[in-house]
């Protein structure tokens, strides 16, 4: 026993120093810090942002409709003289809590059938022939046919968007995959009787969290952009409930007198994506030994 823990210790202390040097690269890196305070600020804004203005996002002032901006209205107001500013921050929540569920539910899903077809070699074919199949149509075109089938509802695109994300991060965590199962330690775990799922849970999954999160990251802000699209067409979640991209749809018939209404908004969904990019820039440079530290 007390040999079995003298040789854990090493690997213990080594884990550790890894750690620590991946956060030293990602403080030093420029992309990172610069996206993380972005997506900082969002979050930050959407989470307290309302508590702040104290002003109902759907109250309706017929008399202060297409306010330009002022110290009233920062932002501006709509056709329906709704303050800009507030409806921004309470569609932050809404934008981007669809954002992370798309970005957690293509992990979970897009890891198990990743994992799945590249652990277990007989149902590699089936599986993936299936992901190509879903991937032969453009993500925003099978989301557009999902969404408009299931209805307008922040729901509906949480799926459609999900569906549409699932075969990518399983491409990308089969492809880790099939690299690690031929792995050393991988073999020498299955010489010491370790099951399947034992392998997968303690040495398969945590070698793809790498990729697998600078793939989410992505996603994220893919999904964020893809709801103020599928928005302005009329499949996104209904008004009066804001979201960056129907606060953006609403505006688009009055872009000319009241070019505020879909500027704002429009900066905010531009934000949020950049800085998600650049979050997996950032973590993409760090993790992935192949490349070349940018700091």
């Amino acid at each position: 026993m007390t040999e079995v823990v003298l040789a854990a210790a090493p690997t213990q202390m080594l884990a550790e120093r890894r750690r620590f040097r991946v956060l030293r690269k990602l403080a030093a890196h420029r992309s990172f810090k610069i996206g993380l305070v972005l997506v900082a600020i969002l979050v930050l804004c959407a989470i307290i942002g309302p508590m702040l203005t104290g002003i109902d996002p759907t109250a309706m002032s017929i008399r202060s409709r297409f306010k330009p901006p002022s110290a009233r209205f920062p932002f501006g107001s709509d056709q329906y003289g709704r303050d800009i500013l507030t409806r921004v921050l309470y569609g932050g929540r809404l934008s981007l809590s669809i954002g992370l569920s798309v970005a957690l539910i293509s992990g979970v899903f897009g890891a198990a059938i990743g994992v799945t077809a590249g652990y277990f070699r007989a149902l590699d074919p089936y599986v993936m022939r299936l992901m190509d199949a879903l991937m032969a149509f453009p993500a925003i075109l099978l989301a557009i046919g999902i969404g408009a089938a299931l209805g307008a509802q922040a729901s509906s695109i949480v799926v459609a968007l999900s569906v549409a994300y699932v075969p990518r991060t399983a491409r990308i965590v089969r492809a880790s995959v099939l690299v690690i199962r031929e792995m050393e330690y991988l073999q020498a775990a299955r010489v010491s009787g370790a099951g399947d799922l034992h392998i997968i849970v303690k040495h398969v999954l945590p070698n793809c969290l790498g990729p697998l999160i600078v793939q989410l990251t992505f996603i994220f802000a893919y999904a964020i952009l893809a709801e103020a699209a599928l928005s302005f067409l009329g499949i996104g979640p209904p008004p009066p409930a804001p979201s960056w991209g129907n606060i953006i749809a609403e505006g688009r018939d009055y872009s000319v007198e009241a070019w505020w209404v879909m500027l704002f908004p429009g900066l905010a969904v531009s934000l949020a994506a950049l800085g998600m990019n650049l979050l997996g820039d950032g973590l993409r440079d760090v993790l992935d030994p192949r490349l070349k530290i940018e700091t």
